[in-house]
């Protein structure tokens, strides 16, 4: 089983949380704060523009994102947690 998600909508795994602090102290689960960045893991074919056509996607399979703190639907599947959230609420594709 998979997830597509549909029209210009992004599924997104947030990267793991840190779990030491910059001096090398391990944080409780509670005070993790949630990652800013993720990878994109689908995308939707693309935008439905007005006149009817499809604007592919910017990001794909596999693109480092900066995410805003608070946004998409958070989605429990098959034990995994992802994002799902239309592309313009990805903020930039991260590369290295």
């Amino acid at each position: 089983m998979s997830i597509r998600p549909l029209y210009d909508n992004v599924l997104v795994k947030r990267a793991d949380a840190d779990e030491r602090t910059t001096g090398g102290l391990f944080l409780p689960t509670a005070a993790q704060e949630k990652q800013v960045y993720g990878f994109v893991k689908a995308t939707g074919k693309g935008k439905l523009l007005k006149d009817g056509s499809v604007r592919a996607p910017f990001v794909k399979e596999g693109d480092k994102v900066l995410l805003a703190k608070w946004g998409g639907n958070e989605i429990k599947f098959e034990g995994e947690e992802y994002l799902i959230l239309k592309e313009s609420e990805l903020l930039a594709v991260i590369t290295d």
